[in-house]
């Protein structure tokens, strides 16, 4: 996120707000939020982790929330005709497994036709 941020402020400041109005709006897991950025680019903010840290529940990462959120990004990225680009989504802080959000990626995205394309970073 921090590179997205550095680029485009839109998305991160976008999603505060989101947060910060949550009592009155779709903000919790699972949900997806696209924030243009330019002409023909955005950026899918989704909500894919409860908490920022490893507690006793185990990583924040939450699986169901990640897959309900790529069948929403994929509907809008078939409705716009776009590709997507990500990261190793819930990898990262979150604590997940690339292991079981690969699958999902796959299947909510790629089997529906939408261009994948998943970065590796530093």
């Amino acid at each position: 996120m921090l590179a997205l941020s550095r680029r485009w402020p839109e998305p991160e400041a976008d999603y505060r707000r989101w947060h910060r109005e949550r009592a009155h709006n779709d903000f919790g897991l699972g949900a997806v939020r696209l924030v243009r950025v330019d002409t023909y680019l955005w950026v899918a903010n989704m909500i894919g982790q409860h908490g920022m840290r490893t507690g006793s529940k185990g990583p924040p990462v939450r699986y169901d929330a990640i897959d309900r959120a790529l069948t929403e990004v994929g509907r809008r990225a078939l409705e716009l005709e776009a590709s997507v680009h990500m990261p190793r989504i819930g990898c990262g802080l979150a604590g997940g497994n690339w292991g079981r959000v690969e699958p999902l990626v796959l299947e909510r995205l790629s089997a529906c036709g939408v261009q994948v394309t998943v970065y590796d970073h530093d």
